[in-house]
């Protein structure tokens, strides 16, 4: 029904999707997943589990990746707004420890294309979020990974406004730096 628009990001393969809005006075429709679309713009990826998330404003999540079971996700915001970071974990990448961020809202209807072995993570910068996300492998609780969301090396420039508290779960405030990531597991 509708097509997409998918704007290559400055780390090959993240993508940055605007699908197509039909609105009228009743409200909107679009179309937020086609296969199809999806495969003829280089992306032939399919998805096996949706994930949804619900965060008050100041609640940072990451910079989250599986170890052994990777998985490619897109993301997207249904309601509020949060700054959407990727990482490149990929050996041998030529961005590798690079990252990209971008903001998603439920006004910019924007998607975002993170692929496997990218960590992942967000700020909610409305006074609420909900976040939907859609994975190519299913959650797999003991091969959960993640880095420190502040680590100056890889050097995240979060939108964080003045007086703005950080909510982070203990686990994301105790992950690694990119250093021990790469000795770790790229080493």
């Amino acid at each position: 029904m509708g097509k997409i628009t998918i704007t290559t990001c400055d780390i090959e393969g993240l993508y940055e999707i605007e699908p197509t809005v039909f609105g009228d006075a009743r409200g909107y429709f679009m179309e937020t997943y086609n296969y199809q679309d999806f495969k003829e713009a280089g992306i032939p990826v399919q998805f096996v589990q949706d994930n949804q998330s619900a965060s008050k404003k100041g609640v940072l999540r990451g910079l989250h990746f599986q170890i052994r079971y990777p998985q490619d996700k897109l993301v997207r915001v249904i309601r509020g707004e949060v700054f959407d970071v990727a990482v490149d974990l990929r050996k041998g990448s030529a961005t590798y420890g690079k990252w990209h961020g971008v903001r998603l809202s439920e006004e910019n209807k924007k998607q975002f294309f993170i692929p496997k072995d990218f960590a992942h993570g967000f700020l909610v910068l409305s006074d609420y979020a909900e976040f939907a996300y859609k994975c190519t492998d299913f959650y797999h609780p003991n091969d959960e990974g993640g880095l420190i969301w502040n680590d100056p090396q890889i050097g995240i420039e979060w939108p964080i406004p003045e007086g703005m508290e950080l909510i982070m779960a203990d686990k994301d405030r105790q992950w690694g730096d990119f250093q021990e990531f790469t000795k770790k597991y790229r080493g």
